[in-house]
């Protein structure tokens, strides 16, 4: 399903990093970095609550306005229970909705809140998401400690937070459209080939909008998905060809941007809720401004990874979002 907006705009953004994307390509266009994963907190999963805190702090001093102001606050994370949203919003005493679609988490939480401006239920609204490294992979995977191998399919989870204010003042970019992904499930059992499990959804969820939307890919300047990594953009490109006989020449990954893979110890590149939004906030957003871009289609991809389900070796569903962002 694809909804319409006449007239809802991301006026501004924020974006907190950690110390890999500190030292990736785009270090330069974050607000706020840290060199190292615990954020002079005493656990990692603090330290994610921290990322949430510091990134609606920095935007409420950019746009200017206090808590009382904020009609609603949509966020998620990639920890059971989100709890790392819901320790963040027990200080930030903003109305919360409370979301997950794992590493779609942040096209979800925009679509919703686009929805609710668009029907002038509210004035306005701050979505948010985030993921830490070693939070992840201590709860999705091995203990950290435990210093296991990874093979070459594996994605590195971003250690990130962002929010973005959403109103109908017409400043920033216009979210001209969001299309809500239905769930695919291929049988994909590997957790550490997340490109893969992910492909197929952000390739029906690509199709839908433009189905819906009556365009083809080349009405996009770019086509960005969240972290479909090295091997599933790939994947995505020929599942895209094969099934709906559509060619995307136009397409970039965040998970690729985000990091060097030649020089960084992130095997097939970043993933993580936070990974599409620090790209797309900082480095695509600054093109848009530049009117380098005019109209970017932004696809967050998210593994709907359950440890208790994959030790049942069942396979991994994956959701993605769309939305379509255009320069004012």
């Amino acid at each position: 399903m694809t909804f319409k907006y006449n007239n809802v705009y991301i006026n501004d953004t924020s974006l907190v990093a950690g110390p890999y994307e500190k030292k990736g390509p785009l270090g330069n266009t974050f607000d706020k970095t840290y060199d190292d994963l615990y954020l002079g907190k005493k656990t990692w999963e603090q330290a994610e609550v921290k990322l949430i805190e510091d990134s609606v702090e920095i935007l409420l001093n950019k746009i200017n306005k206090k808590k009382k102001d904020i009609d609603i606050h949509i966020s998620g994370d990639l920890l059971n229970q989100i709890v790392a949203t819901n320790y963040a919003s027990a200080s930030i005493k903003i109305p919360l909705l409370g979301i997950y679609s794992a590493c779609a988490t942040s096209t979800e939480s925009l679509i919703i809140g686009a929805n609710m401006i668009e029907a002038n239920q509210i004035k306005n609204c701050i979505c948010s998401v985030s993921s830490h490294n070693n939070a992840a992979e201590k709860q999705f995977r091995y203990p950290v400690e435990y210093g296991g191998p990874k093979p070459k399919t594996a994605t590195f989870t971003v250690t990130g937070g962002t929010s973005s204010y959403l109103s109908s003042n017409k400043k920033g970019i216009r979210i001209e459209s969001g299309t809500v992904g239905t769930v695919s499930e291929l049988g994909i059992t590997d957790p550490n080939h997340m490109g893969a499990i992910m492909a197929s959804s952000a390739g029906d969820t690509i199709h839908q909008h433009l189905t819906d939307m009556k365009r083809d890919p080349n009405y996009y300047d770019l086509i960005i998905t969240g972290d479909l990594g090295l091997y599933g953009s790939k994947i995505m490109i020929d599942y895209v060809k094969t099934k709906y006989g559509t060619t995307i020449k136009n397409h970039k990954d965040a998970g690729l941007m985000i990091f060097d893979i030649d020089s960084q110890p992130v095997f097939a590149g970043g993933s993580g809720a936070a990974c599409s939004t620090l790209v797309t906030y900082g480095h695509i957003f600054k093109l848009m401004k530049q009117k380098e871009l005019k109209k970017v289609l932004l696809v967050a991809t998210g593994s709907l990874l359950s440890p208790t389900m994959a030790f049942q070796k069942l396979g991994i569903p994956s959701i993605s979002h769309a939305i379509s962002l255009e320069v004012i």
